[in-house]
C-alpha cells in the first residue's frame, strides 16, 4: 500500500499485538510515542500518532485473534500499518460512526469499546486506510505527513 520505495524508509519498528491481554493495551503504543520523542518529532505529530497506535492496538486486543502493528518512518511521513488475525470488519461505514461498537461485555466492563476507536484514527491521521475480510482479519494503514 505504501507508495514509497523501500530506500525511503529510514526506520522500522514492529510489534506483536497479543489479543484479550488487555494488561499489556497499550504498551506498544507507548514505546512508539517515546521512540518518536526521541527521534524529535514534532510534539503535535507525536500525540497524534501515539493516539491512533493505541486506539489500533486497543482495537486489535479486543476484537481480534492477535496481529503485528508496525511503525515505519521516512523523511516525509510516519505510517503505522497494523494486520490482525480475525473476524474482519462487517461494515467498514458503519465501524466508522462514532459511538458503533461491536466490542464484547468484558471489554465494556474494562472501560473498552466506546465505539470512538477508528474515528479517532481517521481524525489523528492524515491519510487512513482500512481493508478487511470477514473470517480473514483486518489490515490499516494510517499516515502522517511531516
Amino acid at each position: 500500500m505504501t507508495q514509497n520505495a523501500n530506500e525511503d524508509v529510514i526506520m522500522t519498528n514492529t510489534y506483536e499485538i497479543e489479543a484479550g491481554n488487555f494488561t499489556l493495551a497499550g504498551e506498544a503504543a507507548s514505546n512508539i510515542k517515546k521512540l518518536l520523542r526521541q527521534l524529535g518529532i514534532e510534539a503535535k505529530i507525536v500525540r497524534r500518532v501515539a493516539i491512533a497506535a493505541y486506539e489500533t492496538e486497543i482495537n486489535m486486543v479486543i476484537h481480534s485473534v492477535g496481529g503485528t502493528m508496525k511503525l515505519e518512518i521516512t523523511p516525509r511521513e510516519i505510517i503505522l500499518k497494523a494486520r490482525d488475525r480475525g473476524p474482519g470488519i462487517e461494515d467498514i461505514e458503519l465501524a466508522m460512526k462514532e459511538g458503533y461498537s461491536t466490542a464484547t461485555e468484558l471489554a465494556r466492563e474494562l472501560g473498552f469499546g466506546a465505539g470512538m476507536g477508528l474515528p479517532n484514527i481517521k481524525r489523528c491521521s492524515d491519510k487512513l486506510h482500512l481493508q478487511s475480510e470477514l473470517g480473514q482479519g483486518t489490515y490499516l494503514e494510517a499516515k502522517f505527513f511531516l
